[in-house]
C-alpha cells in the first residue's frame, strides 16, 4: 500500500494557531466576504441576461433578481464550512425560482441558454480569492 505524507508550510500553521478558539467566527467572516464578491458578479450578470433578445415583450418582474442572495454558513457532516448563493423560494406565483433561474441559464425549446451562474464564478474567482486571503490575513493580524 501506498503512503503519502504531507507538510502544511509553517508560516501558515502559524497563522492557524493564533486564531485558537476563534476560528470559527474568522472562518465565517471571510466565507462571507468572498460571497459578496461573487453574489455582485452574478446579481450583475443576470440583469444582463433577463430581457435581453427575447422574441416576445419580456415578463419580467424583477422577482429573480430580488431574491436572489447568501446564505448562512452552514458546516457539513465532514466538518467543512460552506456558503451558498442562490434564490430564496417560492416566488408570488408559486412558481420555483431555481427553476426559473435554470431555465435561464441552460435553455429550454425554443428558448436559447443565457448563462450567467457560470460565467460569473470563473470571472470572479481569481478576486474572491484575494478578498478572502486579504481578509483572513486581516483577521490574524487583529488577533
Amino acid at each position: 500500500m501506498a503512503r503519502c505524507t504531507m507538510k502544511m508550510p509553517e508560516e501558515f500553521l502559524l497563522k492557524i494557531s493564533r486564531l485558537g478558539d476563534k476560528t470559527d467566527e474568522v472562518c465565517e467572516r471571510v466565507l462571507n466576504a468572498g460571497a459578496e464578491v461573487v453574489l455582485k458578479k452574478v446579481r450583475t450578470n443576470l440583469r444582463n441576461v433577463i430581457s435581453k433578445e427575447t422574441k416576445t415583450q419580456s415578463r419580467s418582474t424583477g422577482e429573480l433578481e430580488h431574491s436572489l442572495g447568501v446564505s448562512p454558513v452552514l458546516s457539513d457532516k465532514n466538518g467543512n464550512m460552506n456558503i451558498k448563493i442562490g434564490f430564496s423560494e417560492p416566488r408570488t406565483n408559486g412558481e420555483s425560482n431555481a427553476k426559473i433561474a435554470s431555465v435561464i441559464e441552460y435553455g429550454k425549446s425554443g428558448q436559447p441558454p443565457k448563462p450567467f451562474m457560470k460565467p460569473a464564478k470563473s470571472a470572479s474567482r481569481k478576486e474572491c480569492m484575494t478578498v478572502m486571503i486579504n481578509t483572513l490575513d486581516e483577521e490574524v493580524k487583529s488577533i
